[in-house]
């Protein structure tokens, strides 16, 4: 499968690909790292900073389909420069607000804007338009795994950062590192020689929009990744909390995000693989199944710092390898002409778990004191995601009625 990627335009396209993800996830799934820091120092609380970061993950998902439909009309360029540079300003600018409406501007609203923009929906749109059908799989899996690889590189990096230099002189540098996405905006988006051919009917961007949402397996597609965003989400943002509930050194929070990260550039790289191999539906399942085992192992066992790097070496696995798979179906259904869009919308489902399962983390743990409840909820959601992913069937849509 991998033979695929060898021509090097092939290669150039979903390295670029990689990389910008790798800056704008790596330097987005590292904001709780920060909780505690801007929690100490403005005194918010927790229930206010977690609301932020969850309209944060609601805003990211809600940009993925207008990102995507922008770059699908327009082309992805001007939308990934604008959302790299929208981005930096959103880190820029956190460590003068000083409130909890200041929070949800910078890091809810701003930041969480051009993180989407420069996310999954346009890049995969973008490089599945200059990609030969028999090379996607593999490289959306690389690319995924840029993502993976920008949170273990960003997770340590924050943590010393802030350690050496305070969570602000750290936001800032994250700010500037943000930046260095920008060149490779221009190798993924150069025009391609040979077209891609669409072999699905193009009726217009209206009419694909309807059509998905009255398809049942694209629901059930949503509603699976939905579970998964609630558990991203809520780990992302409250496993510093839950190590420091367990006395543990703030240290063992980053390096088990920055494994989490690691973890996932084999899962990510296996993903694309099995996306050749096998029924997207039946490795999307498995990955779900796989969680509630996980957890159970998890709940069972001391709270050591090795219980942490191994639980985060097993969930990291699976952590953003659903992507593929699920980019996949979509692309099967409908084709690649409105990926970037459809897969948007599916993103937005994604995010939409995402935000409740970063803001009732918070509400979980300042009622009860602990995060048993989100722990229970987050093994029911995934038996649920492995169950709803069966059904899907996974051939062409027929689309009919007139372009919109």
């Amino acid at each position: 499968m991998w033979r695929s990627l060898r021509r090097p335009e092939v290669l150039a396209t979903t390295l670029a690909g990689a990389g910008i993800l790798m800056v704008t996830m790596g330097a987005r799934q590292s904001l709780g790292l920060f909780v505690a820091p801007i929690d100490t120092t403005t005194g918010l609380g927790l229930v206010t900073i977690s609301l932020a970061l969850a309209i944060g993950q609601f805003t990211w998902g809600a940009i993925q389909p207008i990102a995507g439909a922008v770059a699908d009309r327009y082309g992805p360029r001007a939308v990934l420069i604008g959302g790299i540079l929208v981005m930096a300003l959103g880190s820029a600018i956190t460590p003068f607000m000083g409130s909890g409406f200041g929070l949800i501007v910078s890091l809810g609203l701003v930041s969480a804007i051009g993180s989407g923009a420069g996310s999954f929906s346009v890049l995969m749109g973008a490089a599945a338009a200059r990609l030969p059908a028999h090379a996607r799989g593999a490289a959306s899996g690389v690319i995924n795994a840029g993502g993976s690889f920008g949170q273990f590189v960003f997770a340590p990096i924050l943590q010393q950062l802030i350690a050496r230099l305070g969570w602000i002189g750290a936001m800032w540098a994250m700010a500037v590192m943000t930046l260095a996405a920008v060149p490779l905006v221009g190798r993924l988006t150069t025009p391609i020689a040979t077209p891609v051919v669409h072999t699905h009917a193009d009726q217009g961007l209206r009419h694909a929009i309807a059509t998905a949402m009255k398809d049942r397996s694209y629901l059930l597609l949503h509603a699976g990744f939905f579970t998964c965003g609630f558990h991203i989400a809520f780990l992302v943002t409250h496993l510093p909390g839950e190590v420091n509930l367990c006395g543990l050194p703030a240290a063992v929070a980053s390096w088990s995000l920055a494994i989490i990260g690691l973890a996932n550039i084999f899962g990510s790289l296996y993903a694309g693989y099995c996306v050749s191999r096998y029924r997207s539906k039946y490795v999307l399942a498995a990955m779900y199944g796989s969680r509630v085992l996980l957890i159970a192992w998890y709940l069972t066992m001391p709270r050591t710092e090795w219980t942490f790097y191994a639980f985060a070496a097993g969930l990291g696995f699976t952590w953003l390898a659903t992507v593929p798979p699920t980019a996949a179906i979509v692309g099967k259904l409908f084709g690649i002409r409105y990926l970037a869009t459809l897969f948007g919308l599916t993103l937005l489902s994604h995010q939409i778990g995402g935000f409740f399962g970063a803001w009732l983390g918070g509400l979980t743990m300042t009622r009860f004191g602990d995060y048993g409840w989100m722990w229970y909820a987050d093994m029911a959601l995934a038996a649920l995601a492995a169950v709803l992913n069966l059904p899907i069937r996974e051939a062409p849509v027929v689309q009919t009625g007139t372009a919109g």
